[in-house]
């Protein structure tokens, strides 16, 4: 039990400051602007992830037995870039190169191992097949790591998921590990009217071992959720609900905010919400 409250303290601050430095990324980015309320909805879902669950050594990203992650969900790289630097895999310096010439964080994630980066992502739906071919290659290769895929619900309307869906089944993929960052919006609108689905059932009806997120904001819910044990030779699907544009009133389940950037004022709104003023 102390191993486990000290988990989530630590997640718990991961994802406080790494809420902070999404505004402070996206303000920085200047004219370009940044996805920040997609980024901002899936903070605690990386934060748990990357503070808790994910067997990785920082100082050796190449080492052939660590977990894998993927970021289907391009477009939440930002929120993603800070897990990296909470956790220590990428400095701070090489955060606040986001969207900059030379950089080494671009808008959305280009494969760089070094970085902790494992699939170039941005076109929706392509990486939960990819993530099937890491769940192959762990077998094949008796190198027992896990692979976790991040999925928005909306890029859950793509076609590939559901194929790559029925093939995790067929192969008992329990060593592969969905998550569906299910915010209930997406860039043309409500994900309800863009297409009305129930994502529980489709993934319960594929066969996955589905878990339910009630509250994707709270640490110990997504904590309990990634390391309940198993119980069958299927993959496990996490649903998390979620508000996009999480932790700041004027961004909250508004799709301006799916793409956009910060006025002076609105950066400095934003942060005093998250308690820290701007000098």
């Amino acid at each position: 039990m102390k191993e486990r409250s000290l988990i989530i303290a630590k997640c718990e601050d991961f994802s406080k400051q790494m809420r902070k430095n999404v505004i402070k990324l996206a303000f920085h980015a200047g004219p370009n602007g940044a996805h920040i309320a997609p980024s901002l909805s899936l903070i605690e879902l990386v934060a748990v992830l990357y503070g808790g669950v994910i067997n990785y050594d920082a100082k050796n990203p190449f080492w052939e037995k660590r977990d894998r992650f993927i970021l289907s969900k391009g477009h939440g790289a930002l929120g993603w870039y800070t897990a990296l630097e909470s956790a220590g895999i990428i400095t701070t310096e090489q955060l606040y190169s986001f969207e900059q010439n030379n950089g080494f964080l671009p808008g959305q994630p280009s494969k760089n191992i070094e970085l902790g980066i494992e699939f170039s992502s941005g076109s929706l739906g392509l990486g939960l097949s990819y993530g099937v071919g890491l769940a192959i290659a762990s077998r094949k290769q008796s190198l027992d790591f896990k692979t976790y895929v991040l999925m928005g619900d909306g890029e859950c309307n793509e076609g590939t998921i559901w194929e790559a869906a029925m093939s995790s089944v067929h192969y008992k993929l329990s060593n592969l590990v969905a998550v569906i960052d299910s915010n209930g919006m997406q860039s043309d609108g409500q994900s309800c009217d863009v297409m009305k689905t129930n994502l529980v059932s489709i993934w319960k009806g594929f066969g996955w071992d589905v878990r339910i997120i009630e509250n994707g904001h709270n640490v110990e819910e997504i904590y309990d959720a990634f390391v309940t044990p198993n119980q069958t030779e299927n993959p496990i699907a996490i649903i998390a609900r979620t508000t996009k544009g999480k932790g700041i009133s004027f961004m909250e389940n508004n799709n301006e905010w799916h793409h956009n950037r910060l006025s002076p004022a609105q950066y400095k709104a934003a942060l005093a919400e998250l308690g820290e003023d701007v000098v």
